[in-house]
This record gives structure tokens, C-alpha cells and sequence, in this order.
């Protein structure tokens, strides 16, 4: 028998310029890697930016909450994936205090036989993942769709 597991997460993530403009060097516990702003704010642009680290956040803790949830409650399903769309139109906000996404689309395709199952796994990771509801609750427009493959 397996201990339970605590409710409580903490992530610690710390980040620091390097000597490229724009370019940050990011470390989580053991890993390291580099973040660039955005081409359109003067920075190198090579490597992800920071809203693509977002989005890719969310696709990740979908599939893999998604993959978790099937386990756990005796599931069969097959490959998981998320495709993740974001829009910022900094010339369109809704909030004059913060600059927030305009919309965000996930599209998670899910292999099983029953759409049924698919759609309850994804309502299970909409609940469960706190990156995603921090975005549902920040950016009215998001919306999910699943498919089934």
C-alpha cells in the first residue's frame, strides 16, 4: 500500500539575463535551459519565448494529467496530444492594468474508441491542472476542443 499522496505542489524556478540581450537562462531543480523574448521586443527570438513556455505548459500537464486520470480509474486509451493556440493583440486588451491573452484554443485529440471517455479525461485535466485553470480563469476566451482518434 501506497502512502497517500500530499495535496500540497511547490515549484521553485529561478531565472537570470545572460550576456545576449533578451536571452534568459531559466533552471528548475537539475535542468537548465534558455528563454528569448520575442524578435518583436528587440531579443533574439531563437529560442522559446515565454508565452510559448506558457502554452507549452498547459498542452504538457494536459497530456500528462490526461494519461494519469485514464490510469487511475482503469481506462484504456491510446497517444494523447494537445495543440495549443494563443493570441495577445496588445491593441485590444481587456484590462487597461495587465496585459492578458485575448483567447487561447487547446485542441486535444485523444486515441480511444469512445468519445465519451475522451471528453470526461479532458474535463478531468481541466479540473486538476492548476495551469490551466489560472488560464481559464485570467482569459475569458479559452476554449478546448476534443477529438477523438
Amino acid at each position: 500500500m501506497t502512502a497517500p499522496a500530499t495535496t500540497i505542489r511547490t515549484y521553485d524556478i529561478s531565472a537570470r539575463s545572460t550576456d545576449v540581450f533578451g536571452r534568459v537562462l531559466v533552471s528548475a531543480r537539475n535542468n537548465h535551459f534558455v528563454v528569448d523574448g520575442p524578435v518583436q521586443n528587440g531579443c533574439p527570438g531563437e529560442a522559446l519565448t515565454p508565452a510559448e513556455l506558457l502554452l507549452s505548459a498547459v498542452a504538457g500537464c494536459g497530456v500528462e494529467l490526461i494519461a494519469v486520470i485514464a490510469k487511475d480509474e482503469g481506462k484504456k486509451i491510446g497517444a494523447v496530444s494537445i495543440q495549443a493556440h494563443g493570441v495577445v493583440d496588445r491593441g485590444n486588451q481587456a484590462r487597461t492594468d495587465r496585459t492578458v491573452f485575448n483567447s487561447i484554443r487547446l485542441i486535444v485529440s485523444v486515441e480511444t474508441k469512445e468519445k465519451t471517455t475522451a471528453a470526461e479525461l479532458v474535463e478531468g485535466f481541466k479540473r486538476r491542472c492548476p495551469i490551466f485553470g489560472t488560464i481559464a480563469t485570467a482569459v475569458a476566451d479559452t476554449k478546448v476542443e476534443v477529438v477523438v482518434v
